[in-house]
Formats: structure tokens, C-alpha cells, sequence
């Protein structure tokens, strides 16, 4: 690499399998991606990214001492959290969503290159990746989640008023709910990926949020809304 290169993406691999964490460090950084360690559950991975300083935690669900799901909440405040499981369970998937999780994916749902694309988009605040089993299960489980649920039910005008955001900016995050990336967004709304871009950056801050999953939990309303000034 040339001082011109950008830095490659610092990932942590976390699942209790090491045949699993083996296999993932050999296919991510076949494709350029640099693994900086590896945990067999929770406890263990919010240590290591504690002093790692990973860009992204690509995280299990079913592991000891800590589960992923539970270890997504700490997790989100160090680093992107990609879920990556073999439980394409409704429940399972939309508590991790609310805990922080960036995106889920579900093993055998996708090839190498596109895990390295789901996690550059990920780090890249592109999009909020998620395999078809997820991603038809998303929405309704976060709908069916803790909390409030007429607020969950609210339609997108109230939710609009709830959360501050502008006619364009609750069009944009609707999309988001519907995992559609920022260009996918772009080329929908006939505007710029740029503008969508600084879009997403205002909705991230009218609703104190840093991830996509946690956006989507304030617009479905299964998480607490930001207070209003």
C-alpha cells in the first residue's frame, strides 16, 4: 500500500464457532478488509473493541456468557454493529435492530463480495444491509416490539410532528424503514446521493441517533422519541 491508499476497514469477528471466526477473518481479508480481533461472545468482543478500536463488529446472536443481542446496545457505541446469524428469527431480529445494530445478515444469504460490500456500505453510512429473510421480518418486528404500540402504528405525518423532521427528511427516513439505500433513495427522489447524504446526516441528529437501525426503532416508534426543545 502507497501512503495514498485510504486505510482499509478495521473489523471485529465475533461468534463462538472458531471454525465460523476462522473462516470469516480468511473471506474478509481476502477482500482487503483488515481484521482486528476476533471474541467467542459479548463480554469478551465490547473488551476487545474497547482497545481495538474497530471501524465495524460483525456480530453472532446465539453465544455464552453474552449473547449478540444483548452485547449490540454497548457494542454501537464503539463501532458499527453488523449482525451476522443463522437465526432469521422476527423477535431475534428486531431487538437487535433496537439495541444499535446497523443492518442483519443471515448465513447462506449471500456470497464474500457482497458481506465486503455489506460492511463498506455499513462503515460508509450507505445503507443499512439486510438478507431477504431480514429484511421481510424488519419492519413487523420492530412494529410488534416493546413500547408504545398506537406510537409503533402512528402513520408518517404524526411521526413527522413527533420527531421534528421536515416533509423531505420523514420521506427520506420512511425509506430508510424500508432498507432502501441512500442511492437507491437518491435515484427514487430524483435528487443527488450528496443530498440524500446530508438528509440522513440531519435525521441522525434531530433524533440523537448514529446508526439506521436506531433511526428506524424512533420512526416506528418502538424506541424513545428525542426530546423536543
Amino acid at each position: 500500500m502507497t501512503s495514498k491508499d485510504p486505510r482499509p476497514i478495521r473489523v471485529l469477528v465475533v461468534d463462538d464457532n472458531p471454525v465460523v471466526r476462522t473462516g470469516l477473518t480468511t473471506l474478509l481479508e481476502s477482500g482487503g478488509v483488515q481484521v482486528v480481533g476476533e471474541a467467542s461472545d459479548g463480554a469478551q468482543a465490547i473488551e476487545l473493541a474497547r482497545h481495538a478500536c474497530p471501524d465495524l463488529v460483525l456480530l453472532d446472536v446465539r453465544m455464552p456468557v453474552m449473547d449478540g443481542v444483548t452485547a449490540a446496545g454497548p457494542l454501537s457505541g464503539l463501532a458499527k454493529v453488523l449482525m451476522l446469524s443463522y437465526d432469521s428469527d422476527a423477535e431475534v431480529i428486531g431487538a437487535a435492530i433496537r439495541n444499535g445494530a446497523a443492518g442483519y445478515l443471515v448465513h447462506g444469504a449471500f456470497g464474500a463480495e457482497e458481506l465486503v460490500a455489506a460492511i463498506v456500505d455499513t462503515v460508509a453510512d450507505r445503507s443499512s444491509p439486510l438478507s431477504p429473510q431480514a429484511s421481510r421480518a424488519v419492519v413487523a418486528a420492530l412494529r410488534e416490539g416493546p413500547g408504545d404500540r398506537q406510537a409503533a402504528e402512528a402513520p408518517p405525518a404524526d411521526r413527522r410532528a413527533d420527531l421534528g423532521l421536515s416533509r423531505r427528511e420523514a420521506e427520506v427516513m420512511d425509506l430508510i424503514a424500508r432498507g432502501r439505500s441512500n442511492g437507491e433513495i437518491a435515484a427514487m427522489l430524483v435528487v443527488s446521493e450528496y443530498t440524500v447524504k446530508n438528509h440522513v446526516n440531519r435525521i441522525f441528529a434531530k433524533l440523537g441517533v448514529r446508526a439506521r437501525g436506531a433511526a428506524i426503532a424512533c420512526w416506528l416508534g418502538t424506541a424513545d422519541s428525542p426530546p423536543r426543545s
